[in-house]
């Protein structure tokens, strides 16, 4: 049985359901408008229990999860929703021992959740232009033990990555068309590359700048959740869902001398679904 202790995050839940994310202290205590609960009331106490403040507000403690901990943590900047963040998460093949670039560090929120994804082997190197967000995330990060998984750089990624051959770059700026070359030449061969962009005006910037380079698999993609009331027998969906947050665009990194066998490939892909291919020559000498 997991028994909490000094310095773990713990989730609690009041009986309205408001979540309240705490970092518990040796000494001291967490105070509310629901009444004041001292840590040593948590610790040494399993998960899964209910403790109560000195007002007698109940609250169900619960180990956050990275999701808890993306949505709940401190912070300065807009957070990308855990829907994003498990799906790139995934689709970047984030997994131990791998090496990956993030431009645009914030509060950490997502930071925590690829260096979860590549502790104890691998390592994340995130680019951060403001020093008030960084300290936020260093804080952030430093809190949950994550920090040795980590280094924060503080400046503007556009100069240029220090890292080479990585697996992945994940980019998270307003302006992340004009990061695509620094990203190209800081990915490995066939490595991954994802960015988040809130409008479909940064969205197409970015794809122009992915074809101006050796990219291919350039995909677009928009995660959509719809929640369902989970009664039985009035199971129907919740009348609000998480809907837009931004775009995920994600691209491969192809060797240059290779680009011109992929737009080959592709022009007669399309040329054969509108009934042109017999107006394609065949490849001759690529390879």
């Amino acid at each position: 049985m997991s028994l909490i202790q000094t310095h773990d995050p713990v989730l609690l839940i009041s009986e309205e359901g408001k979540r309240y994310l705490v970092f518990v202290e040796p000494d001291g205590a967490w105070h509310t408008n629901r009444g004041r609960l001292p840590y040593t009331e948590l610790i040494g106490r399993p998960y899964g229990r209910v403790v109560e403040t000195h007002l007698g507000q109940k609250f169900l403690i619960l180990r956050p999860t990275t999701s808890d901990l993306i949505q709940y943590l401190k912070r300065t900047t807009q957070i990308v929703y855990p829907k994003d963040a498990a799906r790139l998460v995934m689709e970047l093949d984030l997994q131990d021992g791998k090496r990956m670039v993030e431009a645009g560090t914030g509060s950490g929120g997502l930071t925590l959740a690829f260096a979860r994804a590549v502790a104890p082997g691998g390592h994340v190197f995130s680019y951060e232009l403001r020093p008030e967000h960084q300290r936020v995330a260093r804080s952030n990060l430093e809190k949950l033990g994550l920090l040795s998984h980590v280094t924060l750089k503080l400046r503007d990624a556009a100069a240029g990555f220090d890292e080479t051959d990585v697996d992945a770059v994940f980019l998270d700026a307003r302006d992340a068309a004009r990061l695509v070359p620094p990203a190209e030449a800081a990915l490995s061969e066939s490595g991954i590359f994802a960015a988040l962009q809130p409008t479909t005006n940064q969205v197409s910037a970015v794809l122009r700048a992915l074809e101006d380079g050796n990219f291919v698999e350039i995909r677009v993609e928009e995660i959509l959740i719809r929640p369902w009331k989970p009664v039985p027998d009035r199971l129907r969906p919740a009348d609000r869902m998480i809907a837009h947050t931004g775009y995920l665009i994600f691209a491969r990194k192809l060797d240059a001398r290779y680009r011109i066998f992929w737009m080959d490939k592709r022009a007669r892909r399309r040329a054969a679904e509108f009934g042109r291919g017999k107006n394609i020559s065949p490849l001759e000498g690529k390879g």
